[in-house]
């Protein structure tokens, strides 16, 4: 079981279906849940599933519901990110995260790994999101 960083393939023919919209006016909510070392989340992940998902103290199974940054470009890369978001007062050990659409099959947009468990006890667990730019955002299409 392992837990590797990718923007999901499912992902990428979502995009180009038209079925994903990040636009400011958009009726689609973005959520990031948890998940434990036991989790098995990669490129092939299509949705969001319980399986692993982090519980404890100030953590809700779901996730938090991500503020989208607006897409833009830079050159020829086009890129969004996503404020950083804070579980509060939060008792919980985590070794990644999945970005996903909220509703109907809850698909997948990208696989987070930490590199090693992180914890909070009865504290804020934050995920920090990298600078929106086109060398940086958590998602780039170059």
């Amino acid at each position: 079981m392992a837990i590797s960083q990718a923007m999901v393939t499912s992902f990428k023919k979502a995009l180009l279906d038209g079925e994903m919209d990040f636009s400011s006016n958009t009726s689609q909510t973005f959520k990031i849940a948890l998940f434990t070392s036991s989790a098995t989340l990669d490129a092939t992940t299509t949705a969001y599933s319980t399986t692993n998902e982090v519980s404890g103290t100030g953590y809700t199974a779901g996730g938090n519901t991500l503020t989208v940054v607006a897409p833009t470009t830079s050159g020829t890369t086009a890129f969004l990110d996503f404020a950083n978001t804070t579980w509060a007062t939060a008792t919980i050990t985590a070794r990644g995260a999945l970005i996903y659409q909220s509703g109907g099959t809850n698909p997948a947009v990208a696989v987070l790994d930490f590199g090693a468990d992180k914890t909070s006890t009865a504290g804020d667990f934050t995920i920090q999101f990298p600078t929106a730019d086109a060398s940086n955002a958590i998602i780039r299409i170059a």
